[in-house]
């Protein structure tokens, strides 16, 4: 169950049918729930909290030191939920002073040689795609989708939902439920197949669509569009959070896409 060759400090705690690989190296303070299954040459370092029924595949590096010239050595944590898979060659970062942690959800699929740096916050069943870049203090909601060899500025945040196409570069926020392509990202549509999957039923996905042509398609500059859809769509979850989401964003979102 744990090879011989791998070294383990000794006030690292390892939950029950836990398997750890060769050559693996685990930290004290370090943190493993039940049936973890962890491959060859991991690096596991100080301030990792990792869940049960997780894959951490070979050469993984996982609460490293942040790359942030304000980091001062302070206490943080990585913290990695339940039934979670990390690919080969992924590095994900400890938390600094801003916000204390790095929180990686529930469920979620994390390509290889992705990176995802100090203060993130991943929500559940997210898939980030290979070579993802993802700087310091972006916000992935759950169910978002980020394709591969995607760079996203620090400070970024991706609604739930949404998908990211394949070599983006994601500078502006993302807001729920949506496509988003192009150079610059644009807005491409609504992610249907994605809220089918889900159980999203048509008149919903409908309402969503409806709600987005008010943003993107007639336009309309963002405060106006916002008070039209508060006037004129009924109360539902879905609305709110994209109104939500919208008002919120510091980085302001993506533009509609022009042809």
């Amino acid at each position: 169950m744990i090879s011989k060759s791998a070294i383990i400090g000794k006030k690292a705690q390892i939950g029950n049918n836990v398997q750890i690989g060769h050559f693996t190296t685990i930290d004290d303070d370090v943190v493993i729930g039940e049936n973890t299954w962890i491959g060859n040459y991991v690096n596991i370092q100080k301030g990792a909290r990792i869940g049960e029924n997780c894959e951490i595949h070979a050469s993984a590096v996982l609460s490293g030191n942040p790359q942030d010239l304000k980091f001062r050595g302070e206490y943080t944590t990585l913290e990695i939920g339940n039934n979670t898979i990390i690919r080969e060659f992924v590095t994900i970062n400890r938390g600094t002073a801003s916000k204390g942690k790095t929180v990686i959800g529930n469920h979620n699929l994390i390509m290889a040689n992705s990176h995802i740096g100090h203060d993130c916050m991943i929500g559940d069943h997210c898939i980030i795609g290979f070579n993802v870049g993802m700087a310091g203090e972006v916000i992935v909601s759950d169910w978002a989708n980020i394709s591969g060899l995607t760079g996203i500025h620090q400070f970024s945040k991706i609604g739930a939902h949404a998908m990211i196409g394949g070599l983006s570069k994601v500078v502006k926020d993302v807001p729920p439920y949506v496509i988003a392509a192009r150079d610059p990202l644009s807005y491409e549509g609504i992610n249907t197949v994605g809220l089918n999957r889900r159980g999203f039923e048509s008149a919903k996905i409908n309402e969503i669509k409806e709600i987005y042509r008010v943003v993107f398609q007639e336009k309309r500059n963002i405060t106006h569009a916002l008070e039209l859809i508060e006037a004129n769509f009924e109360r539902t979850f879905e609305r709110d959070e994209i109104v939500r989401f919208i008002r919120n964003s510091t980085r302001g979102i993506i533009k509609g896409c022009k042809d």
